[in-house]
């Protein structure tokens, strides 16, 4: 499993562009007008990991099978999408779909890019898709109040359960808070998930700055640094225009064109690791001479499930695991040389697979 992540924002904000760059595609058609965007472009790209590489060489495997992540990019929000405005109610119907929001904030001046509010300002433009998310999450709750009132009149416990969550979320967005601002019980937690709430999908903050700002930011992407502290939010500094760039070029020279900006790497490889620690997201692999493969997974994911993530039987049929932390596996050169050393671990059905493990499993099947 990789993850959704829909890519939103004002129109002319740079957010095609970046889709672009992300996707290597130019099937979202990066143009200065708003709702360039008609259909939600859905693209793949593999995540970038470097231990995957050194496992695979180390092994000789035949085949390196990164885990994937989808970027959706929805068309740009406007003031008053939550009425219908734009193109509205569609795109609010596609950010229900995705694991997370990517929202990218124009963070750069430019006379030859109009502003759809004819201003420069992050943080006002990401109150208005805010707002537009709240008001649609409030409508949405209470028609859904409305829609279980027989059952609740009945006794229905999952009703009474439903009741009380979308009153919570309710008070919350009628202060102006968003749902993920509330404190969600584990018990609560598979119902909450599927009132499918807006505004309670973690947000990652995209500040698109110009290409000369990219390695230290500026003031406005300062400001939204500290909005997304403040939120607990993610945040990430990256320019789209460095971004379409490094997609045109081939690995060494945007290696090299990255130093030359200052960079130490690409602003993907950045964007996917603050989207795996907004999801509280971790890698294992799988490695032989067949293939080595990365796999995706909930920090706290127990082996079984772990492995249910390669195939259900694997989870159904789980005796154990033969587990090898990667930094073992590297030192050891190999499965073979870890277990010499002692760094082979069988590990049962509580065991909590950490970022990096090798793994492979035994089951009945």
């Amino acid at each position: 499993m990789g993850f959704r992540m829909g890519i939103v924002g004002l129109p002319n904000v740079g957010k095609s562009t970046l889709f672009n760059a992300l996707t290597k595609t130019a099937a979202a058609q990066a143009a200065n007008f708003p709702f360039c965007t008609i259909e939600p472009n859905v693209g793949e790209v593999a995540v970038p990991d470097r231990r995957l590489d050194t496992l695979a060489q180390i092994a000789g495997s035949k085949q390196i099978i990164p885990t994937r992540i989808t970027f959706v990019d929805i068309a740009g929000l406007v003031k008053g999408a939550s009425k219908g405005e734009g193109l509205g109610n569609q795109f609010l119907a596609n950010i229900r779909e995705v694991d997370a929001i990517a929202h990218v904030l124009r963070c750069f001046e430019d006379g030859d890019i109009t502003h759809v509010e004819g201003r420069v300002d992050p943080i006002a433009d990401a109150e208005v898709i805010e707002t537009e998310l709240m008001i649609a999450d409030m409508e949405s709750i209470e028609r859904r109040l409305a829609n279980i009132a027989r059952k609740l009149k009945g006794g229905d416990k999952e009703a009474v359960a439903q009741e009380r969550l979308l009153k919570q979320a309710l008070a919350a967005l009628e202060e102006g808070r968003p749902a993920r601002s509330l404190t969600i019980a584990d018990d609560d937690r598979k119902a909450w998930d599927m009132l499918q709430l807006l505004t309670a999908k973690p947000v990652l903050y995209v500040c698109n700055v110009a290409e000369d700002e990219a390695a230290q930011g500026n003031a406005l992407s300062s400001k939204v640094e500290e909005m997304a502290r403040a939120q607990g939010a993610g945040h990430v500094v990256i320019s789209a225009r460095i971004e379409e760039e490094i997609s045109q070029l081939d690995a060494e020279e945007a290696a090299m064109f990255l130093s030359e900006m200052g960079l130490e790497e690409a602003g993907l490889d950045r964007l996917i690791r603050a989207g795996y620690d907004l999801l509280g997201l971790q890698t294992y692999f799988t490695v032989g001479p067949k293939e080595a493969r990365a796999w995706t997974i909930t920090k706290g994911t127990l082996a079984p499930q772990a492995a249910g993530v390669i195939h259900g039987d694997f989870e159904k049929g789980f005796i154990r695991s033969e587990t090898i932390a990667y930094d073992d596996y590297v030192a050891g050169r190999g499965e073979a040389g870890a277990r010499e050393a002692g760094k082979l671990r069988v590990e049962g059905k509580t065991y909590e697979v950490k970022d990096g493990d090798v793994l492979h499993f035994l089951f009945n099947g």
